[in-house]
């Protein structure tokens, strides 16, 4: 996968995970992404482990909304980078459905179409790529950390 700036991690500086392709399965790649976060030094309410949290339940939730093939998983992978940035991936088998951040702002009573806007908000940046051999995509962000976690 080419994403930019991405190099190769340390083990302990990745996180993957597979997830069904249902709500609870994006539920629990939200929690557990936090949970790992939490390992990495930034604890549970401070504000890097909540926008990853948020991030990963956005992307996680498209996956499933948008991105399901019955029968397949999703995939969810953090990456600790050296340069004090989380890099956060999910990758779903529908390369077709290529997410698009809106222009103009859902109206009040619209359900959908926010979520892009706050992942791109809150992060440094974000994109979508091809998954290196596999059918699908790999939506990423990257969070700005501090260089010492707390």
């Amino acid at each position: 996968m080419t994403i930019p700036g991405f190099t190769a991690p340390h083990p302990g500086d990745l996180f993957e995970l597979r997830f069904s392709s249902t709500a609870r399965g994006a539920r629990l790649a939200r929690r557990l992404a936090s949970h790992r976060v939490h390992e990495w030094g930034h604890r549970y309410g401070s504000e890097v482990n909540d926008t990853v949290s948020l991030v990963v339940g956005e992307l996680a939730a498209n996956a499933v909304t948008h991105g399901l093939v019955p029968g397949r998983d999703a995939r969810l992978r953090l990456v600790r980078t050296s340069g004090g940035q989380l890099r956060v991936e999910v990758s779903d088998t529908r390369g077709e459905c290529v997410p698009l951040l809106r222009a103009v702002l859902p109206a009040a009573d619209e359900e959908a179409g926010r979520g892009l806007v706050l992942v791109a908000a809150l992060c440094q940046e974000w994109g979508v790529t091809d998954r290196t051999g596999a059918p699908g995509k790999t939506v990423w962000a990257v969070v700005a950390t501090t260089a010492a976690p707390a």
